[in-house]
């Protein structure tokens, strides 16, 4: 545990009978950092934050906050606010009240109560709606709300699940800046569940993916998307190519004989063993002829065309049946014919394959 730990999991099991939730999570959050856990439902993400927030006992393990284990420590007194994913307001109080509540719970006085609601209602650009039933609230104004009496107590660390699964695409990507700007304002440690690759990636400062219970890659949105740690992480991230096959040695470098043909590879791996490669469609480039050079070039064929904002995805498909993705700016892909069923190559540099684990 280094000196800027927050919270730390040691060898945190959690159990519900026979069903193992959660397989010995060890990891460390730090001081006024914003972390994402993601992964697929019934992965372990809402239980693991159900845990810091003592709504949960672990089986086995500690969870320390502050240095000090918190695993017997009841849900009142730890200090770990949540945003639910429900919201969870009070609809017999108004939006003023509902701030005002947990202050309301630790005694705070009457005149200190009003004087920090309003402070953060004027923070969340709400103070307009005070007086307001929840009711009479849009899903953005009541997402605010949340956060207001989360955040009123001036907590340490808040604790954040799903927030923003009910709310329209467009607001969803208001309230993430929102978040981001409020979470560096205030240096608190935000901890933040979510199914969405783009609520985790654009937020946050370090993103832990889970499958099964276990985490399979912790590391920055750079990190985790560029070099997958896992076949798992690369195939949940939907970004990459993935081809798998034998390594072979050829002359001084090293090969991988796929399905789609042989592979050169830029290093990292033993001839005779199995390996998969992931290739970004980002750094995957299309032809209409195979390139020359030292490049690994797949002959395609188009099945699809997608458009988002400023670039397109082109869905290809090899001889043997594997689908293959490219995703490009539209001026880079104007001079190719992108018609159902053209022939063409799928191109990419052997630096820029990363050998992963199969897990």
């Amino acid at each position: 545990m280094t000196r800027d730990t927050l919270v730390s999991f040691e060898g945190v099991v959690k159990r519900f009978g026979a069903f193992v939730a959660v397989q010995k999570l060890d990891f460390e959050i730090k001081k006024g950092e914003f972390l994402a856990i993601m992964g697929s439902s019934g992965c372990g993400k809402t239980t693991t934050l159900r845990m810091l927030a003592g709504l949960e006992a672990p089986t086995e393990g500690v969870i320390r906050l502050a240095g000090k284990p918190i695993n017997d420590l009841p849900t009142w007194c730890r200090d770990t606010p949540m945003v639910w994913q429900s919201l969870a307001l009070f609809p017999f109080l108004n939006v003023r009240e509902n701030v005002e509540f947990a202050l309301k719970m630790r005694g705070v006085g009457k005149a200190e109560r009003r004087r920090r609601a309003e402070h953060w209602l004027e923070r969340m650009q709400i103070a307009e709606f005070a007086e307001r039933n929840i009711s009479q609230l849009s899903g953005g104004q009541r997402q605010r709300v949340a956060l207001a009496r989360s955040l009123v107590v001036e907590p340490e660390i808040l604790l954040l699940d799903e927030p923003l699964s009910a709310l329209d695409a467009a607001l969803k990507v208001r309230m993430q800046s929102v978040l981001k700007n409020l979470q560096r304002e205030t240096g608190i440690t935000f901890v933040y569940v979510t199914h969405s690759q783009s609520e985790a990636f654009s937020m946050a400062d370090r993103v832990v993916i889970m499958s099964r219970g276990k985490i399979e890659q912790i590391g920055t949105p750079q990190e985790i998307y560029r070099t997958p740690r896992t076949r798992f992480v690369a195939d949940f991230l939907g970004s990459s190519n993935l081809f798998t096959g034998t390594v072979r040695k050829a002359g001084a470098g090293l090969e991988l004989d796929s399905p789609v043909g042989r592979l050169r590879l830029a290093g990292g791996a033993e001839a005779g063993t199995s390996a998969t490669i992931t290739v970004l469609d980002t750094k995957t480039h299309l032809s209409v002829a195979p390139p020359a050079g030292n490049v690994n070039a797949v002959p395609v064929r188009v099945i699809g065309e997608e458009f988002v904002g400023a670039t397109a995805t082109v869905y290809l498909e090899t001889a043997q049946g594997q689908e293959i993705r490219v995703q490009k700016g539209h001026d880079e892909l104007a001079d190719l014919p992108l018609g159902i069923g053209q022939p063409l190559f799928a191109w990419w540099m052997p630096e820029d394959a990363h050998l992963v684990a199969e897990g």
